[in-house]
């Protein structure tokens, strides 16, 4: 064997290893659900509970040998790829049911309950830090983390929490920030399982072997697609052709970094650009439904002739990158900032309110603005708004297993609309923690901007009275 490595180098396997341990953990998570009739009857999807499988597992390891089972660069590269990735498969299928003014009209009401669910869990954290402030000290604007670590998920909240402790004193920022993150991702499954579980008594409980039964040979291959396996297999295309866009959404990403915040500095380079790279799986969409629509209009003027995309693979890719994403990002968890004293307190308020607040909006929300599929919408943003997307599309998989609803699709869709409503916020995350000044002026304005968007999701009611 030539070279700097042996292929019995545990650096050679580490990856494999991880992604082996990983997978054990997700099907030792299905055998007990299928198996356990207390977890079958939880609802508890097996990504879900794979990951808390891996969580105890690092846990009783960590004890005994003094290290860990995982290297935690590798679970946070994981969880961050596959949310990317997954959607990336999710913008690349045919929609073709729907399609025309209602689902726009849904997407764009997808986006108001998504920054509506921002803007409250912002208002609420921050009335509770000023007010923890007042009373006991700490630091005021610490509950803008809270739709950061729930709303946004991991990334933004080390983004956020490690500018505030470098920038602005925020002792231990970090740690507090991933730990709300942590939060969330429990938040997101208990709140899930009450919800399952409480529907599941007042009707039919979804049954996997029944999705199985009512797949056809229309759900497998649709018209004019390329063979199942010829020079190239048709998963082997549909990975490429994921992969490649993936790699694509990298590269503008990288060239806005390279030519245009590092330039500049400041602003672009300590707000925007971590924003940007948060926003992998947006970028990633873009180009993806961008990529989609060139090629359905090369089919249209006949310079192309066969469809190169299947949606029953690439729901199975986006499939298979959400439950990998969850079951990394929950044995990554790490709830460091409960060992300082000082902020328990913050923490379980913040927390424990945030998941019930949001679990009350979301499910009136969604229910009036998606009267007919509205159990699939809440799940899909209670998950994502407490978790990440990918953990909202765990739990929709529970009730809608091969996404015939519009929920899937709305959630894709929403995110340009989300980032336009919600750029004012985004905004203050550099303005918040400057002065008691700064921060009351922009608790205003985000109560301002909440109660515009409830009222327009309630606008129909103002209507009547009028």
């Amino acid at each position: 064997m030539t070279g700097s490595f042996n292929f019995w180098d545990s650096e050679v396997w580490s990856f494999v290893i991880t992604i082996v341990l990983l997978l054990s953990s997700m099907m030792l998570a299905n055998i007990l659900r299928r198996k356990v009739p207390f977890l079958r009857r939880s609802l508890l999807p097996s990504a879900v509970l794979g990951g808390f499988i891996a969580l105890a597992a690092n846990a009783g390891y960590k004890a005994i040998t003094g290290s860990s089972l995982f290297e935690l660069t590798t679970l946070e590269s994981l969880t961050y790829h596959g949310l990317g990735i997954g959607f990336v498969a999710l913008a690349w299928r045919h929609l073709d049911g729907v399609r025309g003014k209602k689902a726009r009209q849904d997407v764009f009401a997808t986006a108001t309950v998504t920054v509506g669910g921002y803007l409250l869990q912002a208002v609420l954290g921050l009335a509770i830090s000023v007010t923890l402030f007042f009373l006991i000290g700490g630091f005021a604007g610490g509950g803008i983390l809270l739709p950061m670590g729930y709303g946004q998920g991991p990334g933004q909240a080390f983004n956020w929490g490690a500018t505030y402790e470098s920038t602005y004193g925020f002792v231990n920022g970090t740690s507090y920030g991933l730990t709300i993150a942590a939060m969330g991702f429990i938040s997101a499954c208990v709140g899930g399982l009450i919800f399952l579980n409480r529907n599941a008594k007042k009707k039919q409980t979804f049954s996997e072997d029944a999705a199985t039964d009512k797949l056809g040979i229309d759900d497998f291959r649709g018209g004019n697609e390329i063979p199942v396996s010829e020079s190239m297999d048709k998963l082997t295309v549909q990975f490429a052709l994921v992969f490649i866009t993936y790699g694509i959404a990298y590269l503008s990403m990288w060239a806005l970094y390279k030519f245009v915040f590092l330039p500049a500095g400041g602003f672009l380079m300590s707000t925007v650009n971590p924003l940007v790279w948060g926003f992998n799986f947006l970028v990633g969409t873009v180009w993806a439904i961008l990529f989609k629509n060139i090629g359905n209009k090369l089919r249209k003027k006949g310079i192309m002739h066969r469809e190169y995309t299947n949606n029953y693979m690439l729901n199975r890719i986006s499939g298979f990158m959400f439950d990998i994403m969850v079951v990394a990002s929950i044995a990554a968890i790490d709830l460091s900032a409960f060992r300082y004293k000082e902020f328990w307190l913050p923490l379980l308020l913040e927390c424990v309110l945030g998941a019930v607040v949001t679990y009350i909006y979301t499910n009136k929300v969604c229910k009036k603005l998606f009267p007919d599929y509205s159990d699939e919408m809440f799940l899909t943003m209670y998950g994502m708004l407490t978790g990440t997307a990918s953990t909202g599309v765990i739990l929709l998989r529970e009730v809608d297993p091969n996404f015939d609803t519009p929920a899937s699709h709305n959630i894709i869709y929403q995110n340009l609309w989300a980032i336009v409503l919600g750029a004012p916020m985004l905004l203050m995350l550099g303005i918040i923690p400057r002065s008691m000044t700064h921060l009351f002026i922009c608790l205003g304005i985000l109560v301002v901007l909440f109660l515009a968007i409830l009222a327009f999701q309630y606008r129909d009611k103002f209507k009547k009275k009028t």
